[in-house]
């Protein structure tokens, strides 16, 4: 589990939605909804604004929008026109690249309290990936205009956005580091266990990924087929390590999986 992260209470979700659809309701009227609307100690308890003051908080706030985005919608594309960059107050967002052939792969997942989209910080025009709700979200959103104001007015949010790029590089290279000395059953394990510790819910069973997630698409994440995922957690279902259903897998015996992943499972 994350433990960075503490999800807010659904008391003030639901007053965050409300709050949201009431500004898409006054931005159809053509009327502004005043950012200060969004509750501070909502925004406050997500790590990037840990450190922040509530000034500092306000201030940043005061060039945000909010916006709910539907179970897979795509909340911007691959090459398109990097004009914005975001946070995500809730859900789980599902990061796709696909190669020039046409072939998609999943880089990563972003979980609650991320920034993603941030090709400004990174020095691009344009995002490098596609960004798909996995499940119905919630974000704020600030155009890219605003970031150098952040960075030199508000500088603990500039230096967990910068360490951010460092963790998410650091993936990048674990990744392909994985894909060159790690068997297909070691990549696929520790694909899972990432996922849920990184979103991972407790249940009866065990730790659940807390998102819909398919057999494609730990498929796309570890550089292998559909067919060598299924025929893989077929077997660890037997074996007791996970659970599966649709679009839904649960870790049942993560020291279990874990030896697969570290391959010092006994043969």
């Amino acid at each position: 589990m994350n433990e960075q992260y503490r999800a807010p209470a659904p008391g003030y979700l639901r007053y965050l939605k409300l709050r949201i659809e009431r500004a898409e309701q006054a931005a159809r009227k053509h009327e502004a909804m005043p950012h200060q609307a969004l509750d501070r100690s909502l925004i406050a308890a997500i790590p990037v604004f840990a450190s922040l003051s509530g000034e500092e908080i306000d201030r940043v706030l005061s060039g945000a929008h909010s916006a709910r985005y539907a179970k897979d919608a795509e909340i911007f594309s691959q090459g398109e026109e990097a004009g914005h960059f975001f946070l995500l107050l809730d859900g789980h967002i599902r990061v796709v690249q696909t190669s020039s052939e046409g072939h998609q792969v999943v880089a990563r997942y972003i979980n609650r309290g991320e920034l993603f989209g941030i090709a400004v910080a990174m020095g691009r025009g344009t995002y490098p990936a596609s960004a798909v709700a996995a499940v119905d979200c919630v974000a704020l959103s600030w155009p890219n205009s605003a970031w150098a104001d952040l960075q030199s007015g508000v500088p603990g949010f500039g230096a967990n956005a910068y360490q951010t790029i460092g963790t998410r590089l650091h993936e990048t290279q674990e990744r392909v580091m994985a894909m060159s000395s790690e068997q297909v059953e070691q990549r696929i394990a520790h694909a899972i266990l990432r996922l849920v510790t990184q979103s991972g819910r407790k249940t009866g069973d065990g730790i659940e990924v807390d998102f819909p997630i398919t057999r494609q698409d730990i498929a796309e994440m570890t550089g292998t087929t559909l067919h060598t995922v299924s025929r893989l957690l077929s077997a660890w279902e037997d074996e007791g390590l996970v659970r599966g259903g649709r679009q839904k897998v649960t870790v049942t015996d993560a020291h279990g999986l874990m030896l697969v992943a570290e391959n010092r499972r006994k043969r």
